[in-house]
């Protein structure tokens, strides 16, 4: 396809993004990039005091249950919320040159990503001093769901980007819904805490499957269930269609709209 072309024809210009992104997030702070570790660590403190002590839902090793799945979700975030920003923050760019409109979203969830895999260098030190260990057959099928993940938040960051040039209240709205999407997804709590008449619900969630993937892996050890990593990647490669198809229709109009 044309457009695989026009996107390796750029990928320095998806790279350079990436590592504007990644180098300016923290830019002019006293602690710059090491708020790449303190921000998830602070995030899970909290939670932790919240539900591990004062709402007491006696899982062991919680903090450990809610990382693994809370670092994870944080990708997902940056790149439903933080990608409604993807064309309209570079206005400048789209309407004065020319190139792949696709690289936009693409390096800003690559972006997301690159920072969930430095912040899983802390899981993993956190793996290790809570004694729970590693499973080395389980943690070969981690690359997958990571991929999984990568075209779910893909294909959610096309549709967001590109329906915000047209609709900039959904920039605001995003905000409202990722937080009742998180309280949605088995990331404080486990799926088997959901009443089963509410279960289809959670199971239509393209982040539930992700979740409990990591979790398989990461908390409990275990090789993830096939049905689980099926579930993901099937959810993953609806939305990332669905999503492309939204913003390879939208893109004509950006330059006018902008």
């Amino acid at each position: 396809m044309k457009i695989f072309k026009e996107l390796y024809d750029y990928r320095e210009m998806i790279f350079s993004l990436v590592r504007k992104d990644l180098r300016g997030r923290y830019k002019g702070s006293v602690l710059g990039f090491f708020w790449t570790f303190l921000n998830p660590l602070l995030q899970l403190a909290i939670y932790n005091i919240v539900f591990a002590t004062i709402l007491k839902n006696g899982i062991d090793k919680y903090y450990l249950f809610l990382f693994v799945a809370l670092i994870p979700w944080f990708f997902f975030n940056g790149s439903l919320t933080g990608g409604t920003n993807c064309i309209i923050g570079q206005k400048s760019l789209i309407t004065k040159i020319y190139f792949p409109r696709e690289v936009m979203p693409i390096s800003h969830v690559l972006s997301c990503f690159v920072n969930m895999l430095l912040c899983f260098v802390v899981i993993f030190i956190i793996v290790g001093i809570s004694g729970v260990g590693i499973n080395i057959l389980a943690i070969i099928f981690l690359p997958l769901v990571w991929v999984t993940q990568f075209i779910l938040c893909l294909g959610i960051c096309f549709i967001a980007s590109s329906v915000t040039v047209f609709f900039r209240d959904l920039e605001h709205i995003l905000g409202i819904v990722s937080m009742a999407w998180m309280y949605m997804t088995p990331v404080m709590y486990g799926i088997e805490s959901v009443p089963p008449k509410y279960s289809f619900l959670f199971m239509l969630n393209p982040m539930t499957p992700i979740i409990q993937s990591y979790r398989d892996i990461l908390y409990y050890k275990t090789v993830p269930q096939v049905s689980t990593l099926l579930h993901a990647l099937f959810l993953g490669i609806i939305i990332l269609s669905i999503g492309y198809l939204t913003f390879n229709k939208l893109k004509k109009h950006f330059a006018e709209e902008l």
